[in-house]
């Protein structure tokens, strides 16, 4: 094989990971690890669970609240574009689950729970604590 075809060869390998590249979906930042509330209440550590991401309450401030340690909160969170994922969110405080979404920023999180079709939501900051 001369030197023109290994080139030619090359530069299409080369434009198909281009394109590759540039058709794949975007992948959400890493949200895993260990988030501490804004207000300071309490701790959720995020992990992956099957293809999703799940948030599970790692420590609170006030542990004879109606929320527990060790309880799930956070379902089935699929990235829904960059540094975003949609799922659902369980609200401890009045045993609902709400259509729930989370934005990463960095090292700030805001998750939202929403009802009513998005009508009502309620957002929480959240700052990286590992």
């Amino acid at each position: 094989m001369n030197k023109h075809a290994i080139a030619g060869r090359c530069g299409l390998l080369g434009l198909g990971l281009l394109i590759g590249m540039a058709t794949a979906p975007a992948m959400a930042q890493d949200v895993t690890g260990t988030w501490l509330r804004d207000t300071g209440a309490s701790r959720v550590r995020f992990a992956k669970c099957g293809e999703a991401v799940c948030g599970t309450i790692a420590w609170l401030k006030d542990p004879n609240g109606p929320a527990k340690i060790g309880q799930r909160i956070f379902y089935d969170m699929k990235p829904a574009g960059a540094g975003k994922w949609s799922g659902s969110a369980f609200n401890p405080e009045d045993g609902k689950t709400y259509s729930g979404t989370m934005t990463l920023a960095g090292d700030a999180l805001t998750t939202s729970g929403c009802v009513l079709g998005g009508l009502i939501c309620r957002s929480v900051k959240w700052a990286r604590a590992n």
